[in-house]
């Protein structure tokens, strides 16, 4: 079901997930970042915080850091010791979210890495308790091939974009972002290590997680 504007103004005035230092960054990226419609926003910020709140999640890798809203709103969540670990290609771009993680104590629990996030993976041991892509659409299926074996028993992948705003329904779209996003939502509902669900959340949000033995 679509929702109107009025919904969606009413579901972020009763969300609890918003604070100063979110729409401080909000505000930032609208005044100095380009494509400033990227930038997630208080629904798809608390959906990751509630994931990361439910598994008390350890470690949390991102892959697209952007101006890094989401990357303090999961470390928000964190149980102590718990990190994230965020990548992002830009530099440009990883400049300003350095700054966001500066001027705030979470800061101390985000580890940025820039370079390309398919190397940062395979650097990394996991186990990952959720990961979250938002990051260029073609890269998606490698990204969810590189982070599944290292996805903990219980871990969530987290996946943004998944609707597109429509194009995916769309047969006369037929961009490469559209079609990688296609063939990315048909191949993981085929896979059957895993289950999943897609959110009408945003621009769609997508839920993985590892199939159970029954």
């Amino acid at each position: 079901m679509a929702h109107d504007d009025r919904e969606l103004q009413y579901a972020r005035a009763h969300s609890t997930t918003d604070s100063p230092l979110l729409r401080g960054v909000s505000e930032t990226t609208h005044r100095e970042l380009e494509c400033p419609q990227m930038l997630s926003d208080v629904l798809d910020g608390g959906l990751l915080m509630a994931f990361v709140h439910a598994t008390r999640a350890a470690l949390v890798l991102e892959i697209g850091t952007f101006s890094g809203y989401s990357s303090l709103a999961m470390a928000s969540a964190l149980p102590p010791g718990g990190r994230v670990v965020t990548c992002e290609i830009d530099e440009a771009t990883a400049a300003v979210a350095r700054r966001h993680f500066d001027s705030s104590a979470l800061g101390e629990r985000i580890d940025l890495r820039v370079g390309p996030a398919i190397d940062t993976i395979a650097a990394l041991d996991g186990p990952f308790d959720v990961v979250f892509i938002d990051a260029d659409k073609t890269g998606y299926r490698d990204y969810y091939e590189s982070v599944l074996p290292k996805l903990a028993p219980h871990g969530v992948i987290v996946v943004d974009n998944t609707l597109w705003g429509g194009r995916v329904l769309d047969p006369s779209e037929d961009s490469e972002s559209t079609r990688a996003l296609r063939e990315f939502n048909d191949h993981v509902l085929a896979d059957e290590r895993t289950e999943c669900v897609l959110l009408p959340v945003g621009d769609g949000m997508t839920a993985i997680w590892n199939r159970q033995a029954i």
